[in-house]
Protein backbone atom coordinates (compact mmCIF):
# COMPACT_ATOMS: atom_id res chain seq x y z
CA UNK A 1 0.00 0.00 0.00
CA UNK A 2 2.76 2.44 0.96
CA UNK A 3 4.64 1.66 -2.25
CA UNK A 4 1.56 2.38 -4.37
CA UNK A 5 1.02 5.72 -2.64
CA UNK A 6 4.68 6.69 -3.06
CA UNK A 7 4.53 5.85 -6.77
CA UNK A 8 1.33 7.89 -7.07
CA UNK A 9 2.94 10.89 -5.36
CA UNK A 10 6.00 10.56 -7.59
CA UNK A 11 3.67 10.49 -10.59
CA UNK A 12 1.86 13.62 -9.43
CA UNK A 13 5.09 15.53 -8.79
CA UNK A 14 6.35 14.54 -12.24
CA UNK A 15 2.96 15.63 -13.57
CA UNK A 16 3.50 19.02 -11.89
CA UNK A 17 6.61 19.60 -14.03
CA UNK A 18 4.79 18.39 -17.15
CA UNK A 19 1.91 20.73 -16.34
CA UNK A 20 4.15 23.79 -16.01
CA UNK A 21 5.63 23.07 -19.44
CA UNK A 22 2.32 22.07 -21.04
CA UNK A 23 0.39 25.03 -19.62
CA UNK A 24 2.66 27.35 -21.60
CA UNK A 25 2.24 25.19 -24.69
CA UNK A 26 -1.54 25.04 -24.33
CA UNK A 27 -1.61 28.85 -24.29
CA UNK A 28 0.49 29.08 -27.45
CA UNK A 29 -0.69 26.00 -29.33
CA UNK A 30 -4.18 25.64 -27.93
CA UNK A 31 -5.32 29.26 -27.76
CA UNK A 32 -3.23 30.96 -30.46
CA UNK A 33 -3.13 27.94 -32.80
CA UNK A 34 0.61 28.51 -33.25
CA UNK A 35 2.62 25.32 -33.69
CA UNK A 36 5.93 26.07 -31.96
CA UNK A 37 8.66 23.44 -31.98
CA UNK A 38 10.93 25.53 -29.74
CA UNK A 39 8.95 25.09 -26.53
CA UNK A 40 11.23 22.33 -25.24
CA UNK A 41 14.23 24.54 -25.95
CA UNK A 42 12.62 27.27 -23.84
CA UNK A 43 12.33 24.72 -21.02
CA UNK A 44 16.01 23.74 -21.25
CA UNK A 45 17.19 27.35 -21.57
CA UNK A 46 15.16 28.33 -18.52
CA UNK A 47 16.74 25.52 -16.56
CA UNK A 48 20.25 26.63 -17.50
CA UNK A 49 19.52 30.30 -16.74
CA UNK A 50 18.13 29.31 -13.35
CA UNK A 51 21.15 27.10 -12.73
CA UNK A 52 23.64 29.90 -13.45
CA UNK A 53 21.78 32.62 -11.51
CA UNK A 54 21.02 30.39 -8.51
CA UNK A 55 24.62 29.15 -8.40
CA UNK A 56 26.11 32.65 -8.53
CA UNK A 57 23.59 34.34 -6.21
CA UNK A 58 22.80 31.46 -3.88
CA UNK A 59 19.09 32.32 -4.29
CA UNK A 60 16.81 29.77 -5.99
CA UNK A 61 13.91 32.23 -6.28
CA UNK A 62 16.12 34.75 -8.07
CA UNK A 63 17.13 32.02 -10.51
CA UNK A 64 13.49 31.11 -11.14
CA UNK A 65 12.54 34.76 -11.71
CA UNK A 66 15.49 35.33 -14.05
CA UNK A 67 14.59 32.22 -16.07
CA UNK A 68 10.93 33.19 -16.42
CA UNK A 69 11.70 36.79 -17.41
CA UNK A 70 14.62 35.92 -19.68
CA UNK A 71 12.85 33.16 -21.59
CA UNK A 72 9.64 35.24 -21.73
CA UNK A 73 11.48 38.18 -23.32
CA UNK A 74 13.25 35.85 -25.75
CA UNK A 75 9.91 34.28 -26.67
CA UNK A 76 8.46 37.73 -27.30
CA UNK A 77 11.37 38.59 -29.62
CA UNK A 78 11.00 35.31 -31.51
CA UNK A 79 7.28 35.95 -31.94
CA UNK A 80 7.71 39.52 -33.12
CA UNK A 81 10.70 38.97 -35.41
CA UNK A 82 10.11 35.49 -36.80
CA UNK A 83 6.49 34.41 -36.34
CA UNK A 84 4.12 37.39 -36.32
CA UNK A 85 4.16 38.08 -40.07
CA UNK A 86 3.09 34.55 -41.06
CA UNK A 87 1.44 33.33 -37.87
CA UNK A 88 -1.38 31.63 -39.80
CA UNK A 89 1.03 29.60 -41.97
CA UNK A 90 1.40 26.51 -39.77
CA UNK A 91 4.10 24.82 -41.84
CA UNK A 92 6.32 27.88 -42.01
CA UNK A 93 5.96 28.56 -38.28
CA UNK A 94 6.78 24.94 -37.46
CA UNK A 95 9.90 25.00 -39.65
CA UNK A 96 11.12 28.36 -38.30
CA UNK A 97 10.66 27.33 -34.67
CA UNK A 98 12.31 23.97 -35.41
CA UNK A 99 15.32 25.88 -36.72
CA UNK A 100 15.33 28.04 -33.59
CA UNK A 101 15.19 24.89 -31.48
CA UNK A 102 18.13 23.25 -33.26
CA UNK A 103 20.28 26.39 -33.05
CA UNK A 104 19.40 26.96 -29.40
CA UNK A 105 20.15 23.36 -28.45
CA UNK A 106 23.56 23.45 -30.13
CA UNK A 107 24.43 26.77 -28.47
CA UNK A 108 23.50 25.40 -25.03
CA UNK A 109 25.51 22.26 -25.71
CA UNK A 110 28.55 24.40 -26.58
CA UNK A 111 28.07 26.62 -23.51
CA UNK A 112 27.28 24.01 -20.85
CA UNK A 113 28.72 20.83 -22.31
CA UNK A 114 27.08 17.43 -22.35
CA UNK A 115 27.28 16.71 -18.62
CA UNK A 116 24.23 16.71 -16.36
CA UNK A 117 23.70 19.71 -14.09
CA UNK A 118 21.10 20.43 -11.43
CA UNK A 119 19.68 23.74 -10.22
CA UNK A 120 21.01 24.28 -6.69
CA UNK A 121 18.57 24.68 -3.83
CA UNK A 122 19.04 25.12 -0.08
CA UNK A 123 20.71 22.00 1.31
CA UNK A 124 18.26 21.72 4.20
CA UNK A 125 15.30 21.83 1.83
CA UNK A 126 16.94 19.27 -0.43
CA UNK A 127 16.96 16.64 2.32
CA UNK A 128 13.85 17.74 4.29
CA UNK A 129 10.99 15.26 4.50
CA UNK A 130 7.38 15.33 5.65
CA UNK A 131 5.74 12.46 7.51
CA UNK A 132 2.62 11.53 5.51
CA UNK A 133 -0.09 9.10 6.67
CA UNK A 134 0.21 5.61 5.12
CA UNK A 135 3.33 6.78 3.23
CA UNK A 136 5.96 7.69 5.78
CA UNK A 137 8.67 10.28 5.11
CA UNK A 138 8.34 11.98 1.73
CA UNK A 139 10.58 14.72 0.25
CA UNK A 140 9.28 18.20 1.08
CA UNK A 141 10.74 19.61 -2.13
CA UNK A 142 8.50 17.41 -4.28
CA UNK A 143 5.42 18.51 -2.32
CA UNK A 144 6.40 22.16 -2.77
CA UNK A 145 6.72 21.64 -6.53
CA UNK A 146 3.26 20.08 -6.58
CA UNK A 147 1.88 23.06 -4.62
CA UNK A 148 3.50 25.57 -7.00
CA UNK A 149 1.99 23.81 -10.03
CA UNK A 150 -1.48 23.79 -8.43
CA UNK A 151 -1.24 27.51 -7.56
CA UNK A 152 -0.12 28.47 -11.08
CA UNK A 153 -2.81 26.28 -12.62
CA UNK A 154 -5.56 27.93 -10.56
CA UNK A 155 -4.30 31.42 -11.44
CA UNK A 156 -4.13 30.59 -15.15
CA UNK A 157 -7.58 28.98 -15.21
CA UNK A 158 -9.14 31.95 -13.43
CA UNK A 159 -7.24 34.40 -15.60
CA UNK A 160 -8.48 32.80 -18.83
CA UNK A 161 -12.07 32.20 -17.74
CA UNK A 162 -12.88 35.04 -15.34
CA UNK A 163 -10.95 38.16 -16.46
CA UNK A 164 -11.48 40.65 -19.25
CA UNK A 165 -8.07 39.82 -20.70
CA UNK A 166 -9.00 36.14 -20.82
CA UNK A 167 -12.25 37.00 -22.59
CA UNK A 168 -10.31 39.08 -25.12
CA UNK A 169 -7.91 36.18 -25.74
CA UNK A 170 -10.74 33.71 -26.31
CA UNK A 171 -12.58 36.15 -28.55
CA UNK A 172 -9.42 36.85 -30.54
CA UNK A 173 -8.89 33.14 -31.15
CA UNK A 174 -12.49 32.56 -32.23
CA UNK A 175 -12.76 35.63 -34.49
CA UNK A 176 -9.71 37.88 -34.68
CA UNK A 177 -11.21 40.27 -37.23
CA UNK A 178 -14.38 40.91 -35.24
CA UNK A 179 -12.38 41.34 -32.04
CA UNK A 180 -10.06 43.82 -33.74
CA UNK A 181 -13.13 45.74 -34.99
CA UNK A 182 -14.10 46.43 -31.37
CA UNK A 183 -10.80 48.27 -30.84
CA UNK A 184 -8.77 45.45 -29.31
CA UNK A 185 -5.12 45.22 -30.38
CA UNK A 186 -5.21 41.51 -31.20
CA UNK A 187 -1.52 41.23 -32.27
CA UNK A 188 -0.48 42.73 -28.92
CA UNK A 189 -2.68 40.26 -27.03
CA UNK A 190 -1.18 37.35 -28.95
CA UNK A 191 2.35 38.64 -28.29
CA UNK A 192 1.63 38.77 -24.55
CA UNK A 193 0.26 35.22 -24.63
CA UNK A 194 3.33 33.95 -26.49
CA UNK A 195 5.64 35.65 -23.98
CA UNK A 196 3.65 34.23 -21.05
CA UNK A 197 3.74 30.72 -22.51
CA UNK A 198 7.50 30.97 -23.01
CA UNK A 199 7.97 32.32 -19.47
CA UNK A 200 6.07 29.33 -18.06
CA UNK A 201 8.37 27.01 -19.99
CA UNK A 202 11.39 28.83 -18.54
CA UNK A 203 10.00 28.53 -15.02
CA UNK A 204 9.29 24.84 -15.63
CA UNK A 205 12.93 24.40 -16.63
CA UNK A 206 14.08 25.66 -13.22
CA UNK A 207 11.53 23.53 -11.35
CA UNK A 208 12.34 20.45 -13.42
CA UNK A 209 16.07 21.13 -13.16
CA UNK A 210 15.74 21.23 -9.37
CA UNK A 211 14.14 17.78 -9.18
CA UNK A 212 15.94 16.11 -12.10
CA UNK A 213 19.33 16.68 -13.79
CA UNK A 214 19.45 19.00 -16.81
CA UNK A 215 21.19 17.74 -19.92
CA UNK A 216 21.12 18.22 -23.70
CA UNK A 217 18.33 16.25 -25.36
CA UNK A 218 15.76 16.91 -22.65
CA UNK A 219 14.25 19.69 -24.76
CA UNK A 220 12.90 17.15 -27.25
CA UNK A 221 11.64 14.86 -24.48
CA UNK A 222 9.70 17.60 -22.70
CA UNK A 223 8.33 18.97 -25.96
CA UNK A 224 7.05 15.50 -26.84
CA UNK A 225 5.42 14.90 -23.46
CA UNK A 226 3.95 18.42 -23.49
CA UNK A 227 2.29 17.70 -26.83
CA UNK A 228 0.90 14.45 -25.42
CA UNK A 229 -0.47 16.32 -22.38
CA UNK A 230 -2.09 19.03 -24.52
CA UNK A 231 -3.62 16.49 -26.90
CA UNK A 232 -4.94 14.29 -24.09
CA UNK A 233 -6.27 17.20 -22.02
CA UNK A 234 -7.66 19.22 -24.91
CA UNK A 235 -6.13 22.19 -26.71
CA UNK A 236 -6.58 25.54 -25.02
CA UNK A 237 -7.86 24.13 -21.73
CA UNK A 238 -5.84 24.74 -18.57
CA UNK A 239 -7.93 22.22 -16.54
CA UNK A 240 -7.44 19.81 -19.43
CA UNK A 241 -3.68 20.31 -19.26
CA UNK A 242 -3.82 19.55 -15.52
CA UNK A 243 -5.81 16.35 -16.09
CA UNK A 244 -3.60 15.31 -18.99
CA UNK A 245 -0.44 15.94 -16.95
CA UNK A 246 -1.77 13.88 -14.04
CA UNK A 247 -2.68 10.97 -16.31
CA UNK A 248 0.64 11.03 -18.17
CA UNK A 249 2.64 11.34 -14.94
CA UNK A 250 0.79 8.52 -13.18
CA UNK A 251 0.87 6.15 -16.16
CA UNK A 252 4.56 6.89 -16.68
CA UNK A 253 5.55 6.22 -13.06
CA UNK A 254 3.40 3.13 -12.48
CA UNK A 255 4.53 1.48 -15.71
CA UNK A 256 8.14 2.45 -14.97
CA UNK A 257 7.94 0.46 -11.73
CA UNK A 258 5.74 -2.48 -12.75
CA UNK A 259 6.41 -2.73 -16.51
CA UNK A 260 9.52 -0.65 -17.31
CA UNK A 261 9.92 -2.11 -20.78
CA UNK A 262 6.52 -0.78 -21.82
CA UNK A 263 6.57 2.55 -19.98
CA UNK A 264 6.86 4.74 -23.08
CA UNK A 265 4.47 2.54 -25.04
CA UNK A 266 1.77 2.81 -22.36
CA UNK A 267 2.14 6.60 -22.20
CA UNK A 268 1.47 6.96 -25.90
CA UNK A 269 -1.22 4.28 -25.75
CA UNK A 270 -3.03 6.59 -23.33
CA UNK A 271 -3.05 9.31 -26.00
CA UNK A 272 -4.32 6.88 -28.64
CA UNK A 273 -7.17 5.69 -26.39
CA UNK A 274 -8.24 9.23 -25.51
CA UNK A 275 -8.19 10.32 -29.17
CA UNK A 276 -10.19 7.25 -30.18
CA UNK A 277 -12.88 7.97 -27.59
CA UNK A 278 -12.79 11.79 -27.56
CA UNK A 279 -10.83 13.26 -30.50
CA UNK A 280 -10.89 16.82 -29.10
CA UNK A 281 -9.30 15.71 -25.82
CA UNK A 282 -10.80 15.26 -22.38
CA UNK A 283 -11.63 18.95 -21.83
CA UNK A 284 -11.34 20.19 -25.41
CA UNK A 285 -14.11 21.84 -27.39
CA UNK A 286 -15.46 20.39 -30.60
CA UNK A 287 -14.48 22.31 -33.71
Amino acid sequence: MAQVLVIALNGLTLAAVYFLVASGLTLIFGLMRVITMAHGTSFLLGGYIGYVVARESGNWFLGAAAAAVGVGVLGLLIHQLLIRRFQDDDMRVALVTLGVSLIGTDLMLAAFGGTATQVPVDADLQVATVQLPFVGPYPLLRLLVLGVAIAIGVMLALGISRTRFGAVVRAGVDDAQMTAATGVNVPLVFAVIFALGSALAGLAGVVGGTLFPLMPGQDGTYLLFSLVVVIVGGMGSIPGAAIGSALVGLVSQFTLVYAPTYSLVCTFALMVVVLAIRPQGIMGRKS
